[in-house]
């Protein structure tokens, strides 16, 4: 394999015409390419921010075999590749002189390329975080269920859900979001549900994407911490799960923090079962001299 066999484009709308079947041919383990994808087709490339995207294709005998994604201050995203493919692609992005500040994948392939980028640029890997990815196979609702009722998010004040949104994203590490980030954050596009004690206080939140060649992610759940263990957050995943397989979603999936036991077990326990193990590799910035030509 060459690393020139992978064709980069810049042009999102090229890159979803091309790459929109091979995509949707396996939609829980494309998941973050399938709703990114969808964001760029919906809104295009203008909330982006300052840079350039860049997009890959690896083709052979007009058959897509493997894609990627980089964002502008974003990390690369490929969809699962070969240590072959994942050594391709290294060579031919440093060979190009782009940079990416990490590479986020299933583990395997993370690990590849983190190997790979830093045989080409000598830029040292750092592991950041591992991810698991389950994919729901037969629903089972908790039994009993906790009082209350499900509820969506327009039944109460905006600043409700930017609220626990912001909460949850700080909970995580990621920049809290606000009223002004909002329109341009990873959550505008999705649909919310809240659980609702029997007196109507909202107790527990799950979101949802919309459904993508026939895939739902839920994301994200969240259940402040002075009402824990009380199975609220247990309640609402499984009525966004319920309600993403009545619209007509094949495959539902999550991810969870495998070092967090309660919701790990919360999530089997629904039905959901353990796809696999995703991993983030952070980079030095910049590319060395160490950078090949080809």
């Amino acid at each position: 394999m060459r690393p020139d066999d992978w064709h980069l484009t810049e042009d999102a709308a090229d890159f979803l015409a091309r790459a929109g079947d091979f995509l949707r041919s396996r939609p829980a383990l494309h998941t973050m390419a399938l709703t990114v994808g969808e964001r760029l087709r919906t809104h295009g490339t203008r909330e982006l921010g300052p840079g350039s995207p860049l997009f890959g294709l690896l083709e052979s005998d007009g058959r897509i075999d493997a894609a990627f994604f980089h964002l502008p201050s974003r990390g690369l995203n490929p969809t699962p590749l070969t240590p072959g493919q994942a050594d391709a692609l290294a060579a031919r992005l440093a060979a190009v002189g782009h940079t990416h500040p990490y590479v986020t994948a299933d583990h395997e392939t993370a690990t590849a390329y983190a190997a790979a980028w830093h045989r080409y640029t000598g830029a040292t890997p750092a592991p950041r975080v591992r991810i698991r990815l389950y994919r729901l196979g037969t629903l089972t609702p908790p039994r009993p269920f906790p009082e209350g009722r499900p509820r969506p998010s327009s039944a109460y004040h905006r600043d409700q859900l930017l609220r626990w949104v912001g909460e949850f994203a700080e909970s995580v590490g990621e920049t809290p979001t606000t009223a002004d980030s909002w329109p341009t954050s990873r959550f505008a596009d999705k649909h919310f549900t809240f659980w609702e004690a029997r007196d109507g206080t909202p107790v527990s939140l799950a979101g949802s994407t919309s459904p993508i060649g026939g895939m739902v992610r839920v994301d994200p759940v969240y259940t402040p911490s002075r009402l824990r263990g009380r199975g609220y957050a247990s309640a609402v995943t499984a009525e966004v799960s319920r309600a993403a397989l009545a619209a007509g979603a094949t495959d539902v999936v999550l991810f969870a923090d495998p070092a967090n036991p309660t919701s790990n077990a919360l999530y089997q326990r629904l039905g959901y079962e353990r796809l696999t193990d995703w991993a983030v590799y952070d980079f030095s910035l910049g590319v060395s001299s160490k950078v090949v030509g080809g």
